[in-house]
């Protein structure tokens, strides 16, 4: 148990010594918007919105990967099986290749968690 306390204090202490945030990152909506800028050559938010040479965005949360009505999708798309939600649009975001082989999303992915986060935000504010 005090070994469990050391530690403990250790990385906190090491954390605050090499200014790493010990609290969670609030994911921002206007950072995620400024952000989402690279994305806009290919994707609306906007309700309303328009596919463009990627699918709309508007009502992601809770849609079926491949669904949106009129858009071209890529068969790994259609068949991924996946619900958008947070983490399943989080993991996409990061590495869109790897998380569903074979889509024609040519975006290599947001690196930075806080970026993704940020982003989810502006969508979710976007597009509810």
């Amino acid at each position: 148990m005090m070994v469990a306390k050391i530690w403990t204090g250790a990385l906190a202490g090491a954390a605050l010594t090499f200014g790493l945030s010990t609290a969670a990152h609030s994911a921002d909506a206007e950072k995620g918007e400024r952000i989402f800028q690279q994305c806009k050559a290919c994707h609306t938010a906007d309700k309303g919105g328009k596919n463009g040479v990627g699918p709309k965005l508007s009502g992601v949360f809770g849609r079926k990967a491949g669904a949106v009505e009129g858009f071209n999708y890529s068969e790994a798309m259609k068949n991924a099986g996946v619900v958008w939600d947070e983490a399943t649009l989080g993991e996409y975001i990061k590495d869109p290749k790897t998380r569903i082989p074979g889509n024609k999303m040519v975006f290599v992915g947001l690196k930075r968690q806080e970026q993704i986060d940020d982003v989810i935000a502006y969508l979710k504010k976007a597009s509810p």
